[in-house]
């Protein structure tokens, strides 16, 4: 990830984050991540985004959400709301999960939400719908994944507390998998809003 225009600017009045494969230091392919860190938290409400994503294998945007009080160490204990992750190789498929103490990576609470189209060709809106005890997944405004504080038992629900918002397009990684000989670049996130309802 870098700080420079060509990977994250405002055009058209809309954020663009763009995947590029290059030599820049000591990588080959370079992209951006925004967040609210440190400027803006949020406590409950409904967060929502309108975001078209790219096509192509080994692209992993996403629109997510750290407990305000993350510090690079004390992850997942400070609890990790996923709005929306796409994988670039299956283009009908949008995931929404919750991770905390006892149940993070591939034992997050998580929903495949798959459309009969891909994903990539238009603009979509994700959100959720976050209370006390509550959080609702939506795509184009239909409800598709609920997560109750019952749902994680004993488990600690981390999810009563302050959390900055993430927008960012990893390349490969653990979800992203590989990066396929025909994935096109440059490639954009593209992102028309981000809003907060409480």
């Amino acid at each position: 990830y870098t700080s420079r225009e060509e990977n994250a600017r405002i055009e058209d009045g809309m954020l663009v984050i763009e995947a590029r494969q290059e030599k820049y230091e000591s990588s080959y392919y370079t992209s951006a991540r925004l967040k609210s860190q440190g400027l803006q938290e949020f406590q409950y409400g409904r967060i929502e985004a309108r975001i078209k994503v790219p096509a192509g294998q080994g692209f992993w945007p996403a629109f997510w959400m750290l407990g305000a009080e993350f510090n690079g160490e004390n992850w997942p204990d400070c609890g990790e709301i996923d709005i929306m992750e796409f994988v670039g190789r299956e283009p009908d498929l949008v995931i929404g999960t919750l991770h905390g103490p006892g149940y993070s990576g591939a034992l997050g609470l998580s929903q495949w939400n798959r459309q009969d189209f891909n994903i990539p060709e238009e603009f979509h809106t994700y959100a959720i719908e976050w209370e006390e005890d509550t959080i609702r997944w939506y795509f184009d405004g239909d409800h598709y994944f609920t997560v109750n504080r019952d749902d994680v038992g004993s488990r600690e629900w981390v999810f009563n507390q302050p959390f900055f918002i993430i927008l960012n397009l990893a390349i490969g990684g653990t979800l992203g998998g590989t990066i396929g000989l025909d994935t096109e670049f440059p490639a954009q996130v593209l992102v028309d809003y981000v809003r907060v309802y409480q």
